[in-house]
């Protein structure tokens, strides 16, 4: 199978959903599909610091989440099976990392360590993510809890982040 169709060459593309749709690749749909990939691209590169013991005990969450986000580009176009417990999931995640940080006190700027600052990345673009979702739901409707995990999962790259810096004890830099 060869990984070019040559249909795409005049800036049009095809979705599968119930039946296949052709549109430009200006469409605000693929513009939301593309910055869900980039995410997951870039999640992708978080997990190569696997090894690091400040990523180790989420490594599987992480993945869990690269599948999550291909769920809500289902749901754009077809079926999800992202649920209820998806989220739950995620939120008690952030629970249990939050339990073990000090008190935040201050705005937080992203950075500090370089696995942090990648966190710190991946949150902007997810927050992106969001943002193009809620720009598509009225010719696209999804379930809500493809928003709502979208909309917290950049809360557990935030507290991640905040969790990688203090295990490695560098001090976050702040507004």
């Amino acid at each position: 199978m060869k990984i070019y169709t040559k249909t795409g060459d005049k800036g049009q593309t095809q979705i599968f959903a119930s039946e296949m749709v052709r549109m430009q690749k200006s469409e605000d749909v693929l513009e939301c599909y593309g910055t869900l990939d980039e995410l997951n691209a870039q999640l992708g590169m978080l997990l190569t610091h696997s090894q690091d013991m400040a990523i180790q005990p989420h490594a599987n969450t992480l993945l869990s989440i690269q599948r999550s986000l291909f769920q809500i580009g289902f749901a754009i176009s077809a079926d999800t099976t992202l649920s209820e417990s998806d989220l739950v999931t995620l939120e008690q995640v952030i629970d249990g990392i939050q339990e073990s940080l000090p008190p935040q006190t201050h705005f937080i700027l992203p950075g500090g360590h370089s696995i942090a600052a990648q966190a710190h990345i991946c949150r902007t673009v997810a927050r992106r993510a969001e943002r193009r979702l809620v720009a598509l739901l009225d010719a696209h409707p999804v379930p809500d809890v493809c928003l709502s995990y979208l909309n917290r999962l950049s809360d557990f790259l935030f507290v991640l982040a905040r969790a990688i810096n203090h295990h490695h004890g560098i001090q976050e830099p702040t507004v």
